[in-house]
């Protein structure tokens, strides 16, 4: 791909500017200031013209200062401006926004705007370049604390420690490239809405948040309220993705509680497979909405009645707005892949992710520990619920603490590779099948869900029945 060959606005003035730099103190050009720089801010900016979903994936990665040229910047603004309002972001319609703030021949007119989009055959490598610009806009911002790190030693002026101290100031806000706005609030400012939210919780009737498709479950936690990371653990085998699914069901396809199907009632999901593939999880939730054994739909061998009942639950799954993935490996992916579905679908009201310790944390740097890893990948997922403001059910693996135990309970504390998937955790459940351990317990076919750590409220072991052949498990009344 070459570099555009129109001539960029303000380009003399530009060419000044850098000239100026040179000479006054970074005796280089500037981070930023390089052609093949430049093409890099164009080339983000053009996807982003292209494709709202790239300007969502480029506002995560680069703020409108980031670029070295501030028209770059004022284009990147409006854009943001124009996607927050739920509107289309276009040559036409940036150009016309920039137009109503007297800012369209500053940046070059249309002609320009056009130029970006024609830059970049595909939006899909938007996210690549504002990577590139995001680093030019790193290096350039230490460039500077540099200089002045550099001035404050020369001038010698304080305590050593105070200069020291101010030195590495200046370098901890060239780093600090999110949250600079100014996002503290008072209790005078928050405690109306607070008030308002617990009046409309004590007269709304049922649940406050999505449910989990468990009376005793959702009594106890009032189904996954927004912002909440529900951690499931278990050793293999234990039925993880069999209850993640039954709560991806629940969301997506409710039942009153008498099991029968609450028609329109059904909210967006996400799940998110790192293990299995989308044909194992159609099948396991026709198995578990058409109560047709597993072991029947791997074989095909189905009666009359089965067929029918598979038939009647493939039409009611085939409405229910369950999104999934099987291609996100890495954090950045997941993050990425949830940004945009959540931008396309604004009332996603949940995302299931199978499972934690099967995520890379794609940093390019090699990852000394793998306890470190996971620490970041816990937190960031933390923080992208926050963010997107709805739960993440995060299914992990626990280590081989509870088959050392004589009654082989599992623990928070058997959370494989990282304690800071407990702290992180706004609900930590564990599942635990005696049947898995004896098969002659005279509890078989029962799971107990056991609500090891409930950040805003009681824990709890709640026992369900579980019909594996079914992939499912269901409260003991319905049994």
């Amino acid at each position: 791909m070459s570099v555009p060959s129109q001539t960029s606005p303000d380009e003399a003035d530009w060419a000044d500017d850098d000239q100026g730099r040179k000479t006054g103190g970074f005796e280089r050009v500037p981070p930023g200031a390089r052609p093949e720089d430049n093409f890099a801010a164009e080339a983000t900016l053009g996807g982003m013209l292209l494709s709202p979903e790239a300007g969502v994936e480029v506002s995560n990665i680069l703020q409108p200062d980031d670029y070295y040229r501030p028209v770059h910047g004022t284009i990147h603004q409006a854009i943001l401006d124009l996607l927050k309002l739920q509107q289309p972001a276009d040559p036409i319609t940036v150009g016309a926004e920039l137009k109503r703030r007297g800012q369209l021949d500053r940046v070059g007119g249309p002609s320009y705007l056009h130029t970006l989009v024609q830059s970049v055959p595909t939006a899909a490598n938007a996210s690549y370049y504002a990577e590139q610009v995001r680093d030019q806009a790193v290096l350039r911002r230490l460039v500077e604390a540099g200089t002045k790190i550099v001035g404050m030693g020369y001038a010698g002026e304080g305590e050593i420690d105070e200069i020291a101290a101010a030195a590495a100031a200046e370098v901890a806000g060239v780093v600090e490239t999110r949250g600079r706005e100014d996002d503290f609030l008072l209790p005078r400012d928050t405690v109306g809405g607070t008030l308002d939210a617990i009046e409309a919780a004590g007269t709304r009737e049922g649940i406050t948040g999505v449910p989990t498709g468990f009376t005793d479950l959702d009594s106890l936690t009032q189904g996954w309220q927004p912002g909440q990371v529900i951690i499931v653990a278990a050793r293999p085998g234990h039925g993880k993705s069999t209850i993640a699914m039954d709560f991806a069901r629940a969301c997506t396809m409710p039942r009153d509680s008498a099991g029968r199907r609450i028609e329109g009632a059904g909210r967006p999901a996400a799940f998110i497979t790192l293990e299995m593939s989308v044909d194992e999880l159609n099948m396991r939730a026709l198995s578990a909405e058409g109560r047709v054994a597993m072991h029947h739909l791997r074989g095909g061998h189905l009666d009359e009645p089965a067929w029918d009942r598979l038939a009647n639950a493939a039409q009611h799954y085939g409405e229910a707005e369950l999104y999934i993935n099987e291609s996100a490996r890495s954090l950045p992916e997941i993050q990425a892949k949830c940004r945009r579905l959540k931008h396309r679908v604004p009332n996603l009201s949940m995302i299931v992710i199978d499972y934690v310790q099967l995520i890379t944390g794609g940093s390019k740097r090699r990852q000394e520990v793998r306890e470190q890893e996971v620490s970041e990948i816990s937190r960031s997922i933390k923080l992208l619920a926050k963010e997107l403001f709805l739960p993440i059910v995060l299914l992990a693996q626990l280590n081989r603490g509870p088959e050392m135990r004589s009654d082989k309970l599992p623990q928070v504390s058997d959370l494989r590779e990282s304690g800071s998937l407990e702290q992180d955790a706004d609900i930590v459940i564990l599942l635990h099948r005696p049947d898995a351990y004896e098969p002659d317990s005279p509890r078989a076919g029962e799971v107990d869900v056991i609500v090891g750590k409930h950040r805003n409220g009681a824990t709890a072991t709640i026992t369900l029945a579980s019909q594996l052949h079914y992939s499912r498990f269901v409260d003991m009344a319905h049994t």
